[in-house]
């Protein structure tokens, strides 16, 4: 939503210093909700935040509907179910009534056209397979989704509401883990053997810095778990996430990464992230640094293709795909903010880090000072 001047009157109605900043810091604790993003353009002298084009961004519409206590309506298809499978007798659940309220707030597509006896059998099922597995070890979310709505694995995904009032206990269906596949330091069988942990958004990047080990990541254990997978808050969970091991990993070592991995507190372990110099992945980062929250941009990766991006290399979002990406705004590592994310909006472009480090004739870049001293500390 554009925040122009019939959006938000006060913005560009006030004059005064204090007023505009008065409503900036209004839009910051908006922002801060996770409910928006705000937008703007690059800043030039003497312009305002009003001049600056400034678009909020929804990030998170359920969590905003239900603060704001919106009750959309729903299709008509779907208003038209709910009252149909409101007759009495028809829905066998724990709770029909705040399921059917529901379905009203959250219709299900895959029961758009379907007659209310048809919609009925399949909520009662899965209320039965509720109750039947209750306690004992059961299906993954998909399986279930996949037998109940005719091979259709993805039905339920982000339904735990709705799970919920079927009668699903907590984690009774849970999301298949996490896969992470982890590269531990050869050198050494002392526990642990690494001094940095770093998440690493592609696989060839991954396998690359796995084969060729250089200063800058020699005692890292490099974690590789999918783009947005790996910033998952179930991550640190061992039902949320299964660990697997590239290479020969001496038992002690990878004992002391599960144990830092799933234990309650992280120890002093630094922890970075190295993907793609784009929105999304800075976006990863940000999601990431809500589990590990001194998560920050892994400066030898981004500082070579920062590099790179600003002596010409890079592409245009739309020529693969990305366009769509949005603006994290602010991920609350000062590097990505103050200088990555300023850079991609000031160029436009963006950059792949399989470039690096296979390409752009840099050999390695060794980390920065703050990083020496704080691996020196360990």
């Amino acid at each position: 939503m554009k925040l122009d001047a019939k959006a938000l009157p006060e913005l560009h109605a006030t004059q005064t210093p204090d007023g505009l900043a008065s409503i900036a810091a209004l839009l910051q604790s908006l922002v801060q909700t996770g409910w928006v993003t705000l937008r703007t353009q690059k800043p030039r002298p003497f312009q305002t935040l009003a001049d600056q084009d400034p678009t909020l961004v929804l990030e998170d519409a359920d969590a905003l509907a239900l603060w704001s206590g919106h009750q959309p309506d729903g299709p008509k298809w779907s208003r038209e179910l709910v009252k149909q499978l409101g007759m009495p007798g028809l829905l066998k659940v724990p709770d029909a009534p705040a399921l059917l309220d529901y379905l009203q707030r959250n219709p299900l597509p895959w029961f758009a056209g379907l007659p209310a006896g048809e919609v009925a059998q399949v909520l009662n099922a899965l209320a039965a397979a509720c109750a039947t597995t209750t306690g004992r070890p059961t299906l993954f979310l998909r399986e279930l989704s996949a037998r109940h709505f005719k091979g259709h694995s993805k039905v339920l995904d982000k339904r735990e509401e709705c799970m919920r009032l079927l009668g699903a206990e907590a984690d009774q269906f849970p999301e298949v883990p996490i896969q992470l596949l982890v590269c531990l330091p050869e050198a050494g069988i002392a526990a642990p053997n690494f001094a940095q942990v770093l998440f690493i958004e592609n696989l060839v990047t991954f396998e690359r810095m796995a084969m060729h080990r250089q200063a800058g990541w020699a005692h890292n254990a490099l974690v590789f778990a999918s783009g947005f997978k790996g910033a998952a808050r179930r991550l640190r969970q061992p039902q949320g996430a299964s660990l697997y091991w590239r290479g020969q990993a001496h038992a002690m070592a990878t004992e002391a990464f599960t144990q830092w991995l799933y234990g309650q507190a992280h120890t002093g372990l630094p922890v970075s992230f190295y993907g793609d110099l784009d929105f999304a992945g800075l976006q990863i980062l940000a999601q990431l640094r809500q589990t590990f929250v001194h998560c920050e941009a892994w400066r030898p990766g981004y500082g070579a293709l920062a590099t790179a991006m600003q002596a010409g290399h890079g592409h245009a979002p739309e020529s693969a795909g990305k366009e769509a990406q949005t603006d994290p705004g602010h991920t609350g590592c000062p590097h990505a903010d103050q200088v990555l994310l300023p850079l991609l909006r000031e160029s436009g472009r963006c950059i792949d880090q399989e470039c690096w480090p296979a390409d752009l004739n840099l050999t390695t870049v060794e980390p920065t000072h703050e990083h020496r001293h704080r691996q020196a500390q360990l």
